[in-house]
């Protein structure tokens, strides 16, 4: 960082040119920035002159970006959109900071939700930003700290925390059990079965664990846990459902076990935590809370009906 101050451009140069490459016109660029024109011109120049190469080609009634003008406003735009949002957060958080996370939509609804006060409580001075994500992402490029990821140990670019397994049950309504008799794993063959599209293999994988190999497992394909378990709710299939999640449907009686069989889906629930924020105070402090909270792992759901 001591070595690239020497190469930073006062901001006032930095903001004419991002407002003269947005604008293509050096008057329109003044009239936003309430300057001249020509005062607006002379900021070019001196720009110009620090980084040594022209940023814009100069034409008659207009100006246009040269190709290392057009790669250099991308990068300089990029640049003051994060010292503003630094400014909105600091100015939001003045104790201690924002945090913001990407959860699961029906993992952050239902379980992380109602635990989030104890975090909030114990580090009033953070203010928490959720957003939904289903899959990895660029935490640098989307301002985020920390997200929760399902499935293998793999994210580019972040350090993950291990939560805790995750364990499944199929799970129907009263009437279809009722209808069906399952007795077997085999007899959930005869069962429409329900498909989470994010979780393509989840009923081969649950067959070849019951020792049934090469099962034909269609059925119906629904993108959100929530569809997927209104519908089970409704009769229409059974359904691979995480125990942690769905407690509520089962002691309400919504839903039953067509099988009283347990077993550990192939993937975990992680944080993923964007490496080059690791220092910063509301993710340590997050990191060390929700490893207290799955620090004795997950509690066992009452045996279904």
């Amino acid at each position: 960082m001591m070595n690239s101050r020497k190469y930073l451009p006062p901001m006032g140069l930095l903001v004419a040119f991002e407002a003269c490459a947005r604008l293509q016109k050096f008057t329109s660029a003044a009239h936003e920035l309430s300057l001249t024109q020509s005062a607006v011109s002379r900021q070019i120049r001196a720009l110009e002159d620090i980084v040594g190469v022209a940023l814009f080609v100069r034409e008659r009634q207009a100006v246009r970006l040269t190709p290392a003008g057009e790669i250099y406003a991308a990068e300089i735009r990029q640049s003051l959109r994060d010292i503003g949002n630094s400014t909105l957060r600091i100015k939001a958080s003045p104790g201690t900071g924002t945090l913001t996370l990407a959860i699961l939509p029906t993992m952050g609804t239902r379980w992380l939700a109602p635990l989030l006060p104890s975090f909030v409580q114990r580090n009033p001075g953070v203010t928490l930003n959720l957003v939904t994500r289903l899959e990895p992402f660029n935490m640098e490029a989307h301002d985020v700290h920390a997200a929760f990821h399902y499935g293998a140990p793999e994210w580019p670019r972040a350090e993950l925390d291990f939560l805790f397994e995750e364990t499944i049950f199929p799970a129907c309504s009263r009437d279809l059990k009722a209808r069906y008799r399952f007795e077997s794993a085999r007899d959930v063959l005869r069962a429409p079965l329900l498909h989470l599209a994010s979780r393509p293999h989840a009923w081969t994988q649950w067959f070849e664990s019951q020792g049934i190999q090469g099962a034909n497992v269609g059925g119906i394909s629904i993108d959100q846990f929530a569809t997927v378990t209104q519908a089970a709710c409704a009769g229409l299939g059974v359904a691979l459902l995480p125990e942690f999640l769905f407690r509520a449907e089962v002691e309400r009686g919504e839903l039953v076990s067509a099988l009283d069989v347990r077993s550990r889906s192939q993937g975990n629930y992680y944080l993923a935590c964007a490496a080059s924020k690791a220092w910063y105070p509301p993710l340590k402090a997050f990191r060390q809370w929700i490893k207290e909270q799955t620090a004795a792992g997950m509690e066992p759901m009452k045996k279904p009906p």
